[in-house]
């Protein structure tokens, strides 16, 4: 007996369950809608396969043998995984099992893709979301080589020719300096960019947009960068800083907004903002799975973008948003 030759084929399995749990070739036929002979062969062969009887004629049908019973229980166990396999390959086709990867920028982390993430999960619980956080310099060659499904965060304008990704645009965000509750700049109400300069300053890194936008900024206005300074991309380390000293640093406003323990300063800083978005490559077909976290990703925005007294956002330079 080799029942791994190639002989044994699915549907003698589902024959020899149909035949058990009715006791009869006839109405296991009927079940499987197969006619008679067709069943009658099947079973044939599938006792030529195990080389053994498995069931006996009685007068009311048919009777496994203990080879049978031994079989039924094995076949059982198959034809239960089969039916998960299937389940499974639903669930991944519907977006309902899988993995979405994502990288994220420092603002698409604060607010929005957590409350994306979050609908996302109680909608496709069996859905596994995995998040990244990175720089542009790292997380758009993980994109591109298909490490990651998406990158949320700060976007710029219409990707170049040629750069193989494509992006929409989600809300626009102000940027403000941000301190501790009780920092000593608070007393100040009419405190100004020059004032906060004599204090300790968490940057953003190099490689970043706000980080040039900053730059630009102190020149157009006369001032050097911050020596005294921390350069940093972690919202979690830059909060703990911020609370354990009087650093200032630069925060989106929506992070600022549900923080009780950090306050922003009054000062305008009207050049430098982030307009906030998705980045994919341009020509990968997108998962179910990454469909339906885009999906919650524009509702969340479409709430966040109306509190930040925003309009529907449409991308500079590229096409509108499908």
């Amino acid at each position: 007996m080799d029942l791994l030759d190639g002989r044994l084929k699915f549907r003698h399995l589902t024959l020899l369950l149909a035949v058990f749990e009715h006791g009869s070739v006839v109405r296991a036929a009927e079940t499987l809608h197969l006619t008679q002979p067709a069943a009658t062969r099947t079973l044939r062969e599938l006792e030529a396969i195990a080389e053994l009887p498995l069931f006996t004629r009685v007068p009311r049908g048919m009777r496994p043998t203990v080879y049978g019973e031994a079989l039924v229980a094995h076949a059982r166990a198959v034809v239960a995984e089969v039916r998960r396999a299937e389940e499974h390959l639903t669930g991944l086709r519907q977006g309902q099992d899988g993995t979405v990867t994502v990288g994220t920028l420092l603002a698409g982390a604060n607010v929005l893709l957590p409350r994306a993430v979050a609908r996302l999960k109680r909608e496709r619980p069996r859905l596994t979301v995995v998040v990244r956080e990175g720089t542009p310099d790292v997380l758009h060659p993980a994109l591109l080589g298909g490490e990651l499904d998406v990158i949320v965060g700060r976007v710029g304008g219409a990707p170049a020719e040629g750069e193989k990704v494509r992006q929409r645009m989600l809300y626009r965000e102000p940027i403000r300096l941000a301190v501790r509750s009780g920092h000593p700049l608070l007393a100040e109400r009419t405190a100004t960019l020059t004032d906060a300069l004599g204090f300790p300053w968490i940057l953003p890194v190099e490689q970043t947009a706000l980080r040039h936008e900053l730059g630009a900024l102190l020149v157009d206005r006369g001032f050097s960068p911050p020596a005294d300074r921390v350069e940093c991309t972690s919202i979690l380390t830059m909060r703990a800083l911020l609370l354990q000293t009087d650093m200032v640093a630069l925060l989106p406003e929506l992070v600022l907004r549900d923080d009780e323990h950090l306050a922003a300063l009054p000062v305008e800083l009207p050049s430098v903002g982030r307009t906030v978005g998705v980045t994919e490559a341009a020509h990968r077909t997108r998962t179910p799975a990454l469909a339906a976290l885009l999906h919650h990703l524009d509702e969340e925005a479409a709430v966040l973008r109306e509190s930040l007294g925003g309009g529907p956002l449409r991308p500079e330079g590229g096409p509108a948003a499908p």
